[in-house]
């Protein structure tokens, strides 16, 4: 294992900068919020810790790329920023999700939620779910393991045409696996920053995905007729777990913060590291290291003690009465969030300061 761990100058230079400007700004913020962000430099804070490399395929040992700090964010004349005329993030399911006791819009509904109070002061819109035949993408059968996987470049191209005048961004989320090319053998995600939008599969945040006990699985292998989307009737996806829930809401997030222009984060623990597989997305915190927190906060403008509670409510409101449902009745399903427990305590201790 490997540990990196910045110097408590170089954190504070990547959290504050030595720009004038950028340290008035810093300077203007709550006390109790500047309190919290400083803990990013803080010797054994318990709240920020170190980035822990677990081997050689982790995404910074395989992926060498530059860091971003605050000062290089805020200047990048390339970001996307929010604006009174595009301030709304949509996400368009693309199949179905989830098994017959947790419906497609009851997944999406809490996926809704946690994304409005991650990005708080946004809105995020739900479009209704469509069949991947409505999408007229290429798909195939991956010939490693036998499951179905749809054309992510595809997908991209039917988002753009679907993105409304309103939005900030459209994202695609999907349970059906994903490749980029025909030489690919897979993708979790592929998205276009400078079009403002991006397609993410969960299919494999699924326990069971790479083990032989896989229902996606498919027995025979018949050749596919490119017209023919009928292979997708029907086709398994997986219960929503609190695991799953999680690990979707750590991807939809991370993802729609590149199109913040969030670059992948190496300064501290923090929901922007990069990921090269699923164990090592799992170790990722659910939420931003202060210096991601701040590049979020002067995009969107919000006070973080709001955006904090904002998450607990999310976390603790177990039981959603999902509005627009078949018939005008609610599910009174429980959010299953025994999964948040850690990131809700972790919440709290941050409440704590910024209270």
């Amino acid at each position: 294992m490997k540990v990196i761990k910045h110097s408590e100058e170089a954190l504070k230079l990547a959290l504050i900068s030595k720009d004038k400007k950028l340290v008035k700004l810093y300077e203007n913020l709550e006390p109790k919020e500047k309190l919290l962000l400083s803990q990013a430099f803080q010797p054994g804070s318990v709240l920020f810790k170190t980035i822990t490399l677990h081997s050689e395929s982790d995404w910074i040992s395989s992926h060498p790329e530059p860091t971003q700090d605050f000062a290089q964010f805020y200047h990048d004349p390339h970001r996307n920023t929010p604006s009174p005329q595009k301030n709304r993030i949509y996400v368009q399911p693309i199949g179905s999700f989830g098994d017959s006791r947790i419906s497609t819009d009851v997944y999406m509904q809490w996926l809704k939620d946690y994304c409005e109070a991650f990005y708080y002061g946004l809105t995020v819109r739900i479009l209704g779910p469509v069949p991947v035949s409505h999408t007229g993408c290429a798909f195939r059968i991956n010939e490693y393991t036998h499951n179905l996987q749809i054309h992510a470049g595809h997908l991209l191209n039917y988002l753009k045409k679907k993105k409304a005048k309103d939005a900030f961004c459209i994202v695609g989320v999907t349970m059906i696996d994903l490749y980029p090319k025909d030489s690919w053998n897979f993708v979790f995600g592929q998205a276009s920053l400078t079009e403002g939008m991006g397609i993410f599969s969960f299919a494999r945040y699924d326990s069971d995905f790479y083990s032989t006990n896989y229902k996606g699985t498919l027995k025979t292998v018949k050749k596919l007729n490119p017209a023919d989307y009928s292979i997708f009737d029907g086709y398994y996806t997986p219960e929503i777990t609190s695991k799953l829930l999680l690990r979707s809401c750590k991807t939809l997030t991370h993802e729609i913060g590149h199109i913040f222009g969030l670059h992948h984060c190496q300064w501290l623990a923090c929901v922007m590291q990069g990921s090269n597989h699923l164990e090592e997305s799992d170790r990722r915190p659910l939420d931003l290291c202060p210096v991601c927190l701040r590049k979020l906060q002067v995009a969107l403008g919000f006070n973080i003690m709001e955006r904090y509670k904002a998450l607990k409510r999310w976390i603790e409101e177990e039981v959603k009465e999902t509005e627009g449902m078949s018939h005008g009745h609610g599910t009174g399903l429980q959010k299953p969030v025994e999964a948040f427990k850690e990131s809700y305590d972790w919440i709290v201790k941050c409440l704590d300061i910024v209270q």
